[in-house]
């Protein structure tokens, strides 16, 4: 293979890893905050591609990848204040199996709603061709897929560094009982959180949806990578999530370029290999579980 061919590959590394890294963004951020390990992140990921699969002749492509994502993360908001804050003062097991279940539902639901078949989601004329860089050319929807992503992380950076709720939401995940103690309430801080990862989920659903097609377990191999990119970098970390995310898309990526046979084994190779070294992953941090 040529070098153009290898810098292809590259590039593509850093695309699924920048869709990894939001993914593994949105568990990072619920777990730091509530201390819930969301299994049902893999079928918010696939209710957000079928959303905007659903309003994107109606609206374009830019209003559905807005519009799907708030609509799931007023889902996640519910499912937060309706169920899983009646289990923040119980065994951490039993929020495991809630969203277990709540996975299994969302998935199901979905195949009721719109059929088992495969949907075809097609981009509008402008990103369907590719930009030329002299001798190299790339796919102008993967330049925006990663554009996208780097412009949603630095917004989430400003919102947890620079605003109020951002404070509060740091302080809460180091200490909630002297958030309490301040007399905040740490209730609609979690629901915003909740709502907000599992929305980042939704724009990794919209954003795959073109690349590889809207299909009801689209959100299985996604969602396991999630996690697996989450261990990698420490549970509960911003920066382990992001540096883990481009990690994995690269060994994927390239494996994929030297071993394609490989590939699928590839991410959990590196998961072992980096546990081994270091247990809590690459920048764990420690958390204090809310009560």
């Amino acid at each position: 293979m040529t070098l153009p061919v290898l810098l292809e590959f590259v590039l593509n590394g850093l695309v699924l890893g920048a869709l990894y890294v939001l993914m593994a963004l949105g568990l990072s951020i619920i777990f730091g905050m509530i201390g819930v390990i969301n299994f049902a992140h893999g079928a918010l990921f696939t209710l957000g591609a079928y959303m905007a699969y659903q309003v994107k002749d109606a609206i374009g492509f830019g209003g559905a990848l807005v519009v799907a994502p708030v609509l799931v993360g007023i889902l996640g908001m519910l499912i937060e204040a309706t169920l899983l804050r009646r289990l923040y003062t119980e065994d951490p097991l039993q929020g495991l199996l809630l969203t277990f279940g709540l996975a299994m539902i969302l998935e199901q639901g979905i195949r009721i709603v719109w059929g088992l078949s495969p949907k075809s989601f097609e981009l509008p004329a402008f990103f369907a061709t590719a930009l030329d860089l002299g001798a190299f050319t790339y796919s102008r929807y993967r330049s925006f897929v990663l554009l996208c992503v780097i412009l949603l992380v630095a917004g989430l950076l400003l919102f947890i560094e620079k605003t109020p709720i951002g404070t509060i939401v740091r302080a809460g995940s180091r200490d909630p009982v002297m958030v309490r103690l301040l007399g905040i309430s740490l209730k609609p801080v979690l629901t915003l959180v909740f709502g907000l990862g599992v929305a980042l989920a939704a724009v990794a659903g919209v954003l795959s949806a073109p690349l590889a097609g809207v299909q009801p377990a689209m959100g299985v191999n996604v969602g396991t990578a999630a996690f697996v990119v989450v261990t990698i970098g420490g549970l509960g970390s911003f920066w382990g999530a992001i540096l883990s995310g481009l990690l994995v898309g690269q060994v994927v990526s390239l494996t994929i370029y030297f071993q394609p046979r490989a590939a699928e084994a590839s991410m959990y190779i590196l998961m072992a290999l980096i546990l081994l070294l270091r247990p809590r992953g690459l920048m764990g941090e420690r958390w204090e579980k809310f009560e």
